[in-house]
């Protein structure tokens, strides 16, 4: 098979990289992928990527970085994305990953308008979306991890909604067959959101949020792992279909 390419746009925060490692690993292990099947290119540091042709799927990871500023080497990858999606080629976009597929294909990335959104949340999936091959066989409600300040404000006009949480109306969606975007990180452990809480709790505390009750309301949730143990087979039963 082909490689899962890992499109990397930036790095976790220094002290959870340091005793857990990076968002590749998180998502290889969650995949239940080897090392060997991955291809990981940093983009964020001019890294350039395979072509679509070469690789069985792509996963484009978080970053600390804002799709709205559109950086050269993200404006760059935008244009990969969308070439991507054309190809067919299976693709999962997660939180800067979400939002910079949202972006490639005609969507608006911007503040979230209503706040910043950390810690673990309920996910609501559209009824009519509960067979969707990414999202089968999870209940109507699921509990992920967020941490981002930006969202898709308005999603591509051939973008398929399929859920909601409180704080971001645009969760998860789809494109064509194969492309995904979910806002949430399904990587992330509880461990992991903890440390986002902790390591942003200045800025938290600032825009009047109660960092004490988030790090209260954090749980383990299997759901996130679910829907990237689910993408991974998407794409070997792809690649050998």
């Amino acid at each position: 098979m082909k490689p899962l390419f890992i499109m990397k746009t930036g790095s976790t925060l220094p002290a959870i990289r340091e005793a857990r490692g990076d968002f590749e690993l998180w998502i290889r292990e969650g995949m239940g992928y080897a090392a060997a099947e991955i291809l990981l290119r940093n983009v964020y540091q001019d890294e350039a990527p395979p072509h679509a042709e070469e690789v069985s799927g792509v996963v484009v990871t978080g970053s600390s970085a804002l799709v709205s500023e559109r950086e050269a080497w993200s404006e760059r990858s935008a244009e990969w994305l969308a070439d991507a999606v054309e190809k067919d080629v299976p693709l999962l976009g997660i939180c800067y990953g979400h939002q910079l597929l949202a972006h490639a294909c005609g969507g608006v990335v911007e503040r979230n308008p209503l706040g910043r959104e950390i810690g673990t949340v309920t996910v609501r999936i559209e009824a009519e979306y509960a067979s969707d091959p990414l999202l089968e066989g999870l209940p109507p409600e699921i509990g992920v991890h967020v941490s981002h300040v930006e969202s898709v404000t308005r999603l591509p006009a051939q973008a398929r909604n399929m859920g909601a949480s409180e704080g971001d109306p645009n969760q998860i969606f789809a494109l064509g067959d194969a492309a995904w975007g979910v806002q949430f990180h399904p990587e992330f452990d509880a461990d992991i959101v903890r440390g986002y809480i902790e390591g942003r709790r200045a800025l938290i505390e600032e825009e009047g949020l109660d960092a004490g009750a988030l790090l209260d309301a954090t749980r383990d949730t299997d759901h996130g792992t679910r829907v990237l143990r689910r993408f991974g087979e998407i794409v070997r039963e792809r690649a050998t279909s």
